[in-house]
């Protein structure tokens, strides 16, 4: 049995690497599932998030879920939303989070378990059926001049690249920005490009802030962040 849900809840990975930089400026984020349910993302993002990565907990120096003690508990020193927290013997610390975004695309979900169904006219095989995320991440430069200070949202998933590449280039209105970079759909990676090939928008503000819009897919995280 499945449900149309009005919210859909995200098992978000950010990977901030203090080695390569002590401020914490070097980091990236990426969605390792989608749930309908907050019971069901949770579930996900304590017990089984990391592992499809292939990594384990022995694999880190420090690693905490904060299932194990109640939310909002005094005693959970690793951030408000974070799941799970791992810190790997080479510095980089992984932060297990869940972000909510509403159902844009209306996708169905299993009642049972909260997973998400992709609809039968999907384009792609099942096997190789993925949503598409549209992420955005904003540094202010204002606040702290390393770039440590950031903050994430995710805008959305969507079944089709296409519609989440449309999608990324109207998050954000160009005349708030005095520099404002859109990668245009048939100009592929390189080039002149100066920024990630998974970046769709830069943008620059007057007052210290820079605004990346990316569209990734879940296997773009295990790609970049899975366990060699």
């Amino acid at each position: 049995m499945s449900t149309y849900p009005d919210l859909l809840y995200h098992t978000v990975l950010t990977v901030i690497d203090y080695h390569d930089d002590p401020s914490g400026a070097k980091r990236s984020v990426y969605v390792l599932g989608t749930h309908a349910t907050l019971k069901a993302s949770k579930a996900f993002a304590a017990t089984t998030a990391l592992g499809n990565l292939k990594y384990d907990s022995v694999d880190f120096e420090e690693y905490a879920v904060h299932s194990s003690s109640p939310f909002g508990s005094e005693a959970w020193t690793h951030g408000d939303g974070v799941i799970v927290y791992a810190r790997a013997p080479a510095g980089q610390v992984f932060l297990v989070g869940i972000y909510t975004t509403s159902n844009n695309e209306s996708l169905q979900a299993r009642t049972s378990d909260g997973t998400v169904v992709f609809p039968v006219n999907a384009a792609a095989a099942p096997d190789e059926q993925q949503l598409h995320y549209v992420v955005q991440t904003t540094t202010d430069y204002n606040r702290d001049r390393s770039g440590g200070v950031q903050e994430t949202e995710i805008e959305g998933c969507y079944i089709q690249r296409d519609d989440a590449l449309a999608a990324a280039r109207k998050c954000l209105d160009s005349s708030s920005f005095v520099e404002f970079d859109v990668r245009e759909e048939d100009s592929g990676v390189g080039g002149d490009w100066p920024f990630d090939e998974d970046v769709v928008v830069h943008a620059v503000a007057g007052t210290g802030q820079n605004t990346t819009v990316t569209v990734r897919t879940v296997p773009d995280a295990l790609k970049r962040h899975g366990k060699q």
